[in-house]
């Protein structure tokens, strides 16, 4: 009997310890809640969405009166000083998007939804202009060409590359110091050409009107993924500055780069000209997140990464 009964307080106790243990482990996953930060809060269209997380979450998506616009991963942020280490994605509102109900979507890697984070967008403007071309940029925009169609394939596929290195995480200085602007981000563009015919577009960022020879620097820390001449945007170069993050500068006269390169913010990158389908010496520059045109403005008024300012945000402090 004695046996028996020692046999049976231990299986209670084996028990008790089982229940123990599920509590604590259930009380330590609810603790663990997911935590996320949105900055802008309000964003207009065009504008970059930077959402940083503890962790549990894979993936943000953007949807529009329910149709997703807009996909992006998270990248993890080391930490530093005190600051804790977080993820961080990175995504842009599409300038064509006026209204609407806008949703943000955190996703785990299980594809289920963690999180939905209704928000407002800011009422924005765009100006329109007409452009008249030659019978030269009408060709390079309507003359049937494979190697036309061969180099915009291979930009896009660097352009819907997401690495899993981060080169700059700070504020983007201007690439040059000239404040002569000749067309503005999400311009809608009339391109009429010199045959009768016209075309519609949307500026994807904005042109410096500064003369033939203007020195192009870096507008952060990055690798060269592309310096090449290309049939449109003449001499180019395309700098990666993070996961998704891409910088372009196009109608270069004068290249001061190759692929593969690493830059420093303000590094000599080319000389300003007027190559490839331009009508006058200028430095067009924009900004790709996630392929989604992005305005450039909004990277130089604010970093990219707010370290800082996303940890107050997600722990309220």
């Amino acid at each position: 009997m004695t046996r028996r009964a020692n046999k049976t307080r231990s299986l209670r106790h084996s028990v008790s310890i089982l229940i123990i243990i599920f509590f604590l482990l259930s009380s330590a996953s609810a603790c663990a809640q997911l935590k996320y930060a949105v900055i802008p809060e309000n964003p207009r269209p065009g504008d970059p969405i930077t959402i940083g997380a503890n962790s549990g979450v894979t993936e943000v998506l953007l949807f529009v009166n329910d149709k997703q616009v807009g996909k992006a991963p998270f990248f993890y942020i080391p930490g530093e000083r005190d600051l804790p280490g977080f993820i961080a994605a990175v995504i842009t509102v599409p300038s064509t998007i006026d209204s609407g109900n806008v949703v943000i979507k955190l996703n785990n890697a299980n594809g289920q939804t963690a999180a939905e984070i209704p928000i407002e967008l800011t009422p924005r403007e765009f100006l329109s202009e007409v452009i008249h071309l030659d019978p030269v940029n009408t060709g390079i925009r309507t003359d049937p060409s494979p190697e036309r169609t061969q180099q915009a394939n291979h930009l896009w596929q660097i352009l819907i590359t997401t690495g899993d290195q981060i080169y700059h995480t700070g504020p983007f200085l201007p690439p040059t110091t000239a404040t002569r602007r000749t067309s503005f981000f999400g311009s809608r563009r009339i391109f009429q050409y010199s045959t009768g015919g016209r075309d519609t577009s949307i500026h994807a960022g904005v042109d410096f009107g500064v003369p033939t020879g203007t020195r192009v620097d870096a507008c952060g820390a990055g690798k060269v993924v592309l310096a090449r001449t290309r049939i449109v945007t003449g001499n180019s170069v395309v700098l990666e500055h993070g996961p998704g993050i891409y910088s372009l500068y196009y109608h270069l006269d004068r290249l001061n780069v190759s692929e593969g390169d690493m830059v420093q913010t303000g590094d000599l990158l080319g000389y300003s000209g007027s190559t490839g389908l331009s009508t006058g010496p200028h430095l067009h520059w924009e900004v790709r997140v996630n392929a989604e045109n992005t305005d450039p403005d909004a990277f130089v008024e604010r970093q990219i990464i707010d370290k800082d300012l996303l940890i107050r945000k997600m722990y309220n402090r």
